[in-house]
């Protein structure tokens, strides 16, 4: 896929309070996919500017981009990363050396050079966070309302949906302790019993239940199937995006064959959801089509009881964004297979998380 990224900075001083912006673009249409602004601290124009290209590109390895047309209207950072100027100041160095490792995952990057005024929409975004950063309230902008008094009455159900969130039974791959994304493998004779235990738990959280829904790998499939028929025989259907994150060339591997063969790379996708592994997709670019998941399923069942039947990963993105937790989360919590997590969602968009990887039915 081809983007085109947009990427400005900006000090207040220079040095002084500094933001940046960056704006992915679908190439040729130029229809916005991805929006990144953020204050910095003090800074100088410079260093602005590279934050903003690095962003713009961190967002371009989200989209999975493998061509990016770059496009600031600073002649410096174009002629600095196309290799025209050397990097006299030595504060730019690590910036552009970051700049030039995002640069080498793509399979082309070019550099333009435009007019300040046809790179508005980046300048907007990083004068946006320079004022944000400063307390600034833009006119159009109504102030927040004052915050809701906490009530720590148990919340009333009416109107909540309830997701009951289970992992697909155990495979080979899971007994094995493998990655397993996208490949496509059956459930074990042990997983089948698990399918069909979590059932039974199902049963007993929820009386009616109104859907099941499904990742499209037979994993999940089987398990849902099995769920379903514990809970009066409620038809499974198949919702793509709830599939696993792709785990690219680490697929079927150990995390101790990882570590081996790719030490950088690991480091790299523990310490960020932005980072995927090699040929495979980042945490955040899970999390973005999980979202868009959970409100359709949302929108569609309101008001009813869903049994979602999913993977590792977009389980523990549901449960992070719902617990409002850091992305450290994703490496603490450990979910069994056919573990099962119960939460509610109101229409105002508050929620109670009940239970996460309940085993005791395996027992």
């Amino acid at each position: 896929m081809r983007v085109l990224v947009e990427a400005d900075g900006g000090s207040r001083g220079n040095p002084g309070p500094a933001g940046y912006g960056a704006v992915v673009r679908t190439h040729p249409t130029g229809e916005i996919l991805l929006e990144r602004y953020g204050s910095i601290g003090v800074a100088t124009n410079n260093v602005a500017e590279y934050t903003g290209l690095v962003e713009g590109l961190k967002a371009a390895l989200e989209l999975n981009a493998t061509e990016v047309d770059v496009r600031m209207d600073s002649k410096l950072v174009v002629e600095q990363m196309s290799g025209r100027w050397q990097i006299k100041n030595a504060g730019l160095r690590p910036l552009a050396a970051d700049a030039a490792a995002l640069v080498s995952r793509f399979a082309r990057v070019g550099f333009e050079w435009i007019p300040r005024e046809r790179n508005s929409a980046a300048d907007a975004l990083a004068n946006r966070a320079m004022d944000e950063a400063a307390g600034i309230v833009p006119s159009d902008v109504e102030p927040e309302e004052p915050p809701k008094p906490v009530s720590w009455a148990p919340p009333s159900m009416d109107n909540a949906t309830r997701l009951i969130l289970v992992r697909h039974g155990e495979t080979e791959l899971t007994k094995q302790g493998r990655y397993s994304g996208r490949g496509d493998i059956p459930l074990s004779d042990e997983g089948q019993a698990q399918a069909m235990a979590a059932g039974g738990r199902v049963a007993g959280l929820a009386r009616d239940v109104t859907a099941v829904v499904s990742s499209p790998l037979q994993r999940c499939v089987r398990t849902a199937e099995l769920i379903a028929a514990e809970v009066g025989g409620v038809p499974v259907t198949v919702v793509d995006d709830l599939i696993e994150c792709d785990f690219g060339e680490w697929e079927a591997h150990t995390f101790a064959e990882v570590q081996e063969r790719w030490p950088r790379e690991l480091a790299a996708w523990l310490g960020s959801t932005t980072v995927a592994p090699p040929g495979g997709e980042s945490f955040e670019t899970v999390a973005a089509r999980t979202r868009a998941a959970l409100s359709t399923v949302l929108k569609s069942y309101a008001g009813g009881v869903v049994v979602v039947v999913s993977h590792v990963s977009p389980i523990k993105l549901i449960l992070r964004d719902a617990l409002a937790a850091s992305d450290s989360f994703l490496h603490r919590l450990f979910l069994d297979a056919a573990g099962v997590s119960t939460m509610d969602v109101w229409p105002d968009g508050n929620i109670a998380v009940r239970s996460v990887n309940e085993t005791a039915h395996l027992r």
